[in-house]
């Protein structure tokens, strides 16, 4: 397919100064440059390089808008930043005083997109003159005329895609969408019977056979229906497990005593499951829950590239047990998901590959009785997970002052109580939990919460108060109060890896002593010791195995890295700086659209949600520096680019920091945006802060 570019818009990113990340020298590299550099060739990179601003990336001169001795060179205004951000888009209205919405990006409008016609149920998918009846009749306020819809009622079909085809309709050899669908023309036809003319959609056998035989047929799993969502908003859906863990624990804060351990009803209900064995290791690098960009399309792309483990977006509790429809939607995955991880290095005894899978819910929540109620509820309705992660490290205000997210390190003895009920009601479903270094500025409190995680509380009197059960902790090397504003602190995730070492000497030396731990309430690991994962700033490979390497980490989460590159898991597969050429990173956009496309439909709401989820990814993909254009390597993810052009029309293109240079990406593959659409970016680019924690 040949794609007309439309005019490109220089890229104008802000060039605030940050604190010294610090760099690698410049030595040489092996890059690979697409097809043109092979693997195993060198590329020299100069060692004479400039002396660019701390924070700045240090993009060689020949590629800079403003050249050094410039007026403008490394500077912007602060109009530009607002740019950046979409701040000065004319669609955002900011409410003042009293007016003003509460809550997390209130302000953002996405307008809407549908139909100017909206075609009746009964009429989407059948052929034009046997639809089944529709129960309203003549009442229904719906369009029931096929051919004044596709006239009049729904925009002009795209042809975008090879042959003009339907994406989903080229891979599964049919499309639910039916006739709504933006490409129908490629998969409709005018039969002609009886001297009578009829619109009928066709299907493509060998297609389909195909598909049947590649195991391509639409896999989402874990689908909650309706009448289960229902029932959890009436409070009729059943969840025994917490009942009983709750009576239990009521009784006893009753009694304030322990429950002698004759009771075997009271002692089954605080025991946990056998839980299945986990593993995290240096070859399964895993993709970082990340709210709202890490949707299921982008899941997807990012196992294509590598990714060996994947989370949902964070899932309120509360929402879930009301049945929340946009809430369960988080936990769905895809077949792709649900594949066990590749590994290539000696595994743990105890784990057996052919029950795991890549991927993992992760909740949030601040009350016991409801995480307990929402853990079950999603282990019992969703049984393709492979852990449930409670999150206590989200910055975002919302989360954090109503206890949940980072607000949970305020109170250790809840998360300990919160990691024990979820672990004795998830059934086999493992329990890990990520958290920050702390909540305050310069004031890490890791430590003592991961000695707590681990051992128990000091003071702890009931034997299933020994230990939290956590199966693995994830630690994101950045206080609350940081949020992205500083580099990871990867030297204190160092001292927490050591320290788990450490604890795990202090734990054998309990062996035959009082404060024993009960082997039944250890997490499900070999050693009896959390799995440790070290989160933050992973922009490379040479990122990743240094961190293995000089903090002893057993596993690399990799958040932000993904969203500029999601190719960075290729990297890493690779050991080497990819050098991926704009051909090849519109082929990841267009990759990304087909995914999108199959999970939200290719119909008008389809084309315009996965639009709209194809800018927030582009909001931060646009921050990518191709490797051939910087003076020194390694990347740091904190340097922010100077105005620059790429070294053809297409990747300055993909390099624009406005949301109108991203609209126009879109478009080419999903056609011109609606009339009532409008986009700003989440994030405000000028703190580079992504609100998810990862």
């Amino acid at each position: 397919m040949e794609i007309s570019l439309p005019p490109p818009t220089p890229s104008t990113r802000a060039r605030e100064t940050h604190d010294d990340f610090g760099a690698s020298p410049a030595k040489r590299q092996k890059v690979i440059n697409g097809d043109a550099i092979k693997q195993g060739e060198v590329v020299t990179v100069s060692t004479t390089v400039r002396n660019t601003a701390k924070g700045i990336a240090p993009i060689k001169a020949e590629y800079l808008l403003n050249p050094p001795g410039s007026h403008t060179n490394g500077k912007v205004s602060k109009g530009d930043d607002d740019a950046a951000g979409a701040v000065g888009h004319d669609s955002r209205q900011e409410k003042k005083g009293r007016e003003r919405s509460k809550g997390q990006n209130t302000a953002r409008d996405f307008g809407n997109w549908q139909d100017k016609l909206l075609l009746c149920a009964t009429r989407a998918t059948a052929p034009e003159f046997s639809p089944p009846p529709c129960k309203f009749g003549d009442k229904c306020k719906f369009e029931h005329d096929l051919r004044k819809y596709l006239a009049e009622g729904k925009n002009e079909d795209l042809k975008t895609f090879e042959k003009d085809l339907c994406p989903n309709w080229d891979t599964y050899g049919t499309c639910e969408a039916g006739w709504k669908c933006r490409w129908v023309s490629s998969h409709m036809e005018e039969r002609i019977e009886d001297g009578k003319s009829e619109l009928v959609l066709t299907e493509d056998e060998t297609r389909i056979r195909d598909a049947e035989k590649r195991n391509l047929s639409p896999g989402i799993v874990n689908l909650v229906t309706a009448q289960n969502k229902a029932d959890l908003k009436k409070k009729h859906f059943k969840l025994p497990r917490s009942a009983s863990y709750l009576r239990t624990q009521e009784t006893r804060n009753e009694a304030q005593k322990p429950i002698k351990d004759s009771s075997e009803s009271t002692e089954s209900a605080l025991l946990p499951p056998e839980k299945r064995r986990l593993y995290f290791g240096p070859d399964t690098p895993a993709l970082a829950p990340l709210t709202t960009q890490g949707n299921l399309p982008f899941r997807r792309l990012c196992i294509d590239l590598g990714a060996q483990l994947t989370y949902s977006e964070m899932a309120m509790s509360m929402p879930l047990l009301q049945g929340l429809k946009s809430e369960w939607t988080l936990l769905k995955a895809h077949r792709s998901e649900l594949a066990p991880p590749s590994t290539t290095l000696p595994l743990p005894q105890s784990y057996v590959t052919s029950i795991d899978m890549r991927f993992g819910a992760q909740i949030s929540g601040n009350k016991v009785p409801v995480a307990l109620q929402a853990t079950e509820a999603i282990t019992t309705l969703c049984p393709h997970l492979r852990l449930v992660d409670l999150n206590c490290g989200c910055p975002i205000d919302m989360v954090f002052q109503s206890g949940a997210g980072a607000g949970l390190l305020k109170n250790p003895s809840r998360i300990e109580k919160l990691l024990r009920g979820m672990n004795a009601v998830s059934g086999p479903v493992p329990i890990t939990v990520k958290i920050r270094t702390g909540v305050n500025r310069d004031q890490p409190t890791a430590e003592k919460l991961l000695r707590r995680l681990c051992l128990g509380a000091e003071d702890s009197t009931l034997p299933s108060s020994g230990v939290s059960g956590a199966a693995a902790v994830t630690l994101h090397g950045r206080t609350r109060a940081q949020r992205y504003t500083k580099s990871a602190d990867w030297e204190y995730i160092g001292t927490c890896a050591a320290l788990i070492k450490t604890l795990k000497a202090e734990k054998d030396a309990t062996t035959d002593t009082v404060r024993e731990i009960d082997a039944r309430y250890l997490p499900a690991t070999n050693d009896g010791m959390p799995w440790f994962i070290g989160n933050g700033d992973v922009y490379s490979h040479e990122d990743y195995f240094a961190h293995l390497e000089d903090a002893k980490v057993d596993g690399v989460m990799v958040a932000r890295g993904a969203l500029i590159k999601p190719w960075v898991f290729e990297e890493i597969q690779a050991g080497q700086h990819l050098d991926v050429p704009a051909t090849k990173r519109l082929e990841y956009v267009k990759q990304y659209v087909k995914y999108g496309l199959d999970t939200w439909g290719s119909d008008e709401i389809g084309v315009g949600l996965t639009r709209r989820f194809l800018l927030e990814w582009l909001s931060f993909a646009h921050r990518y520096v191709p490797v051939g254009l910087l003076e020194r390597l390694p990347p740091n993810i904190q340097d922010r680019p100077p105005a620059f052009r790429g070294r053809n029309e297409l990747e300055t293109l993909l390099a624009g920091d406005h949301f109108t240079d991203w609209v126009k990406i879109s478009e080419m593959f999903l056609g011109r945006a609606h009339d009532n659409f409008r986009f700003e970016p989440k994030h405000k680019s000028n703190s580079y802060e992504i609100q998810a924690e990862g």
